[in-house]
């Protein structure tokens, strides 16, 4: 049987702490401490199948960099590859907010962004 886990909800700024248990299969039987349902979500999602948001830069073809950052979240086991492809990336410019610079990141179905404007 898996350890109870305690975590800090990241889905408001409230910032409930949450104590996870788990039954005899390691599922999550149970979650405390959240305000709304949202922190039962987010416990949830987090000890089964944990997602993250990345951010980055990537070089542009003149060798200055673009900030960037994943459209959705991507699979925490994910983010080497996804930081593999984005280094290995350029973007060619003009680039505004928004623009897409990678398709389908590591075959996660999620695009890689431009977060800022560059001439």
């Amino acid at each position: 049987m898996k350890e109870n886990r305690i975590l800090t909800c990241i889905v408001c700024p409230r910032g409930c702490t949450l104590e996870v248990s788990f039954d005899s299969e390691g599922k999550v039987a149970s979650v405390v401490g959240n305000a709304c349902k949202r922190g039962v979500t987010y416990a949830t999602d987090e000890c089964t199948h944990p997602r993250r948001t990345v951010t980055s830069t990537v070089r542009a073809t003149d060798g200055s960099v673009v900030a960037v950052k994943t459209l959705g979240t991507v699979p925490k086991e994910k983010i080497f590859e996804v930081m593999k492809e984005i280094n290995s990336s350029t973007a060619k410019l003009p680039v505004s907010v928004g623009d897409v610079i990678i398709a389908d990141v590591a075959g996660t179905g999620v695009s890689v962004v431009a977060t800022a404007n560059k001439e």
